[in-house]
């Protein structure tokens, strides 16, 4: 078996070839069929983002593939690797916190991850992949069910929202489009904000009912042409949905400034950096403001059907590439050159 390591800040990932692992009964091995490539793994990469497990690691959190030793019930079966491997017994975890559990495990921070040929995985919380979601599209396409499909989806059940709610996406990159098109699946009407024209149109040909480029517009621009188009859609006035994925200042910022009556703004995206807001606004507007980390793995047999019984399509939004050209992909992804979810197989 081989993985791709990074061994130091902006430096190239190199081959390295391993012996096979031992695997134990609670363990399986996996033979990896795409591991897609995400923001958090650009931020270990470029931006000094800490890992848990020291240099030299292999990055990769968005994981499927087919089981290929361990216990009889798994050999052979197409799964998915949560993104998040919680223990299962703590307090948190007994609380339906799993996503948070303090001895949660995650590939390619705590331990080597997707980027490779196989991977040595526990078994207890793995996704086994559906007959029917195979039927439309390729494991290694499936792989994005891992972080970027189920992190919007738990963070859109979390708050709670309704259909008919008005929900507002602020960045429609490689998960806040899932977020856009979770929300408009669960019902309501969705505005998505971004700065990128080819995001927004993107988007809008799938469904979302609404768009905003929010490139060169004040604050106050921005909050009249959001009340503007919740009207022209029959939106409430009050209650909105905000869900930010940018994982940008500027984004967060403007997330926060849409909150009025009875809002929810959930933050979904990571950023490094910090900014001032008047948090005397969630009083004044009876608000809430809440996080989110990746998906809890008993949410991952929902996120399967979204995507096997065709209400969530993604084959637009996935394009595949060999992982011998992981060094190329990850600068071009810094670059912002590509507007679909890079996964990368291995050869």
């Amino acid at each position: 078996m081989y993985q791709w390591q990074m061994t130091g800040l902006n430096e190239p990932f190199r081959r390295v070839e391993s012996a096979w692992p031992e695997v134990s009964p609670d363990e399986v091995l996996v033979k990896i069929a795409g591991c897609g490539v995400c923001h958090t793994d650009i931020s270990f990469w470029h931006s000094g983002v800490k890992t848990k497990h020291e240099l030299p690691l292999t990055l990769g959190h968005e994981i499927s593939g087919t089981v290929v030793e361990g216990p009889p019930k798994w050999k052979g079966k197409n799964v998915i690797i949560p993104a998040v491997l919680p223990c299962g017994e703590c307090d948190l975890c007994r609380k339906g916190r799993s996503n948070i559990c303090q001895n949660q495990r995650m590939p390619g921070n705590d331990f080597h991850g997707g980027f490779a040929s196989h991977i040595k995985v526990p078994h207890r919380y793995l996704c086994p992949v559906t007959d029917a979601a195979l039927e439309k599209y390729s494991l290694e396409q499936l792989c994005v069910i891992a972080d970027a499909i189920s992190t919007p989806y738990q963070v859109v059940k979390k708050s709670e929202l309704e259909a008919g709610d008005f929900a507002i996406v602020t960045g429609v990159g490689g998960v806040g489009l899932y977020g856009a098109l979770i929300a408009k699946i669960m019902g309501a009407k969705v505005l998505a904000i971004d700065i990128s024209d080819e995001k927004l149109r993107q988007v809008k040909e799938n469904g979302i009912d609404a768009t905003l480029n929010s490139r060169g517009l004040d604050l106050r621009e921005v909050k009249n042409r959001v009340r503007e188009i919740a009207k022209d859609l029959g939106a409430p006035k009050y209650g909105w949905k905000i869900f930010e994925f940018s994982g940008t200042a500027a984004g967060q910022e403007l997330a926060f400034n849409l909150i009025t009556f009875a809002s929810t703004m959930s933050v979904v995206g990571f950023t490094m950096d910090k900014l001032e807001v008047r948090l005397s606004n969630l009083m004044a507007f009876d608000a809430q403001l809440t996080g989110t980390w990746g998906c809890k793995p008993e949410l991952y047999p929902e996120v399967m059907a979204l995507v096997a019984n065709g209400q969530l399509k993604i084959g637009n939004f996935v394009e595949t590439f060999p992982l011998s050209t992981i060094n190329d992909v990850f600068k071009n992804t810094l670059a912002h050159k590509y507007s679909k979810r890079s996964v990368l197989v291995p050869e």
